[in-house]
């Protein structure tokens, strides 16, 4: 039992007295690659917390964000860094061994969700669909991963989100070009056969998939400036799907998301080829929470406020689902 809250019959913690989350950092900005986004995100989910009455103060997250927060008697931290340095199981390390509780995936989950070859691997052993991939190290790998997977391909930065480093290639000197840009992020870069069909998303909270979304673009692919910068990306949710079908892939992303050890919140893209066979994309722990995000949309079609949502995010600090 929590004082100023309760324990569920699931074992997840409902709190309904802002006091008992004590003095709440919220950590955002960082410097990934993803800082921009970071900075949107943790302006909302602050101004959010503040309207719920929570004790937070916002903390733009350098080298010394471990003692910042332990100088700052912090009972607890809201993360809301996205990318290296926050999303990878790095600060969730540094909080664990500080004693501090956190919001979100425990380092083994952050760590798995965030390097996108290992958790296809994963998703590949258990038999779970993933479309089908090769790992580039080097311009000798190249040639033998196009010729086994063909063109078109995706290719991405192994351990990077919101879509940067990535590029759709339609020949050799494209992937040349792309494996350059995609390795100046990471030393593992991730080349997977191109996938037509419709894009989704799912949203996890505490346990319970969210509606899904179904993502549309005029652009190539679901790129950053579609995510972040456009205003003529679709979003549909309620997403077309018959409730059956809807049902069904969001017990995959449930299980896609909790097989690779996240909790808490977070969210699974996945594709629906022409076939009608769901493809699992990437699981990310740390969403965008900005006004073009997508966990905040399917918490809206689902009945919850931005507020209310911040406010269950922040729940899951105390651990659960």
């Amino acid at each position: 039992m929590v004082a100023n809250g309760t324990q569920a019959g699931d074992g997840r913690v409902r709190i309904d007295d802002a006091r008992a989350f004590g003095r709440v950092a919220m950590l955002y900005g960082g410097t990934s690659a993803e800082r921009e986004v970071s900075l949107k995100s943790g302006s909302q989910i602050l101004n959010a917390l503040l309207a719920a009455g929570i004790d937070a103060v916002g903390i733009d997250a350098g080298t010394d964000l471990l003692q910042r927060v332990l100088d700052g008697a912090f009972d607890r931290v809201f993360i809301a860094l996205h990318g290296r340095g926050g999303e990878d199981g790095v600060v969730q390390g540094a909080l664990q061994m500080a004693g501090v509780p956190y919001t979100g995936s425990d380092v083994l989950g952050s760590a798995l969700a965030m390097d996108k070859l290992r958790c296809k691997q994963l998703w590949r052993g258990i038999g779970l669909h993933t479309p089908p991939f090769a790992v580039l190290r080097s311009e000798a790998d190249l040639a033998a991963a196009a010729e086994t997977l063909g063109f078109p391909l995706m290719v991405k930065p192994a351990g990077e989100g919101s879509s940067i480093g990535m590029t759709r290639v339609d020949d050799a000197t494209g992937l040349v070009q792309a494996y350059g840009l995609a390795s100046g992020y990471d030393r593992e870069v991730l080349v997977e056969c191109w996938m037509v069909g419709a894009e989704y998303t799912g949203a996890i909270l505490q346990g319970v998939s969210l509606p899904l979304i179904r993502l549309e673009t005029p652009r190539t692919f679901y790129d950053y400036e579609a995510k972040y910068l456009r205003d003529d990306t679709v979003y549909r949710c309620p997403c077309g799907l018959d409730s059956d079908q809807e049902s069904d892939l969001q017990d995959l992303v449930l299980q896609a998301f909790q097989s690779v050890g996240a909790s808490g919140w977070g969210r699974v893209d996945l594709m629906i080829d022409e076939t009608g066979a769901p493809a699992l994309l990437e699981v990310n722990t740390v969403p965008g929470m900005t006004d073009h995000s997508l966990v905040p949309m399917a918490a809206r079609a689902a009945g919850m406020s931005f507020k209310t949502l911040v406010w269950r995010i922040l729940e899951t600090s105390f651990g659960g689902a």
